[in-house]
């Protein structure tokens, strides 16, 4: 849980509520009974998802993920996505996602795909607009 709540009481909040967030959001990623655990007590999807918590605690307006599900098996892959899909509808986050995953990229709302270090197209999921 001290893990989560780093961001937090960086800020100077109060520990109680910083705290209770911080098991609030455990328990969204389903890990609230692995709370008192250490890092190196958790397999890499569990650490991956203990991560999502900790983005997710500051409330932030903007979520930048780097190939969120990038080292995870498919079934793991899988569950880290739908959190923070869903956290992300909760929170009213705007996730900028950045993936080589094209079935990963095609959940987005937006897909900007790049080549060459150059816009290749920008589709929105009710339009395409090619570069």
């Amino acid at each position: 849980v001290e893990n989560v709540m780093v961001p937090l009481e960086l800020r100077g909040e109060a520990s109680n509520k910083v705290r209770e967030r911080a098991l609030e959001l455990l328990n969204e990623v389903g890990l609230g009974e692995r709370s008192h655990h250490y890092p190196t007590q958790l397999s890499g999807g569990e650490q991956q998802r203990v991560a999502v918590a900790r983005a997710f605690i500051n409330n932030p307006k903007i979520l930048f993920a780097d190939e969120p599900t990038g080292n995870l098996d498919s079934e793991t892959g899988e569950h880290i996505e739908n959190l923070i899909f869903d956290l992300n509808r909760k929170e009213g986050t705007t996730l900028v996602l950045v993936t080589h995953d094209l079935e990963l990229a095609e959940k987005c709302d937006r897909v900007i795909k790049l080549k060459n270090g150059e816009v290749d197209s920008d589709v929105f999921k009710s339009e395409e607009v090619t570069a």
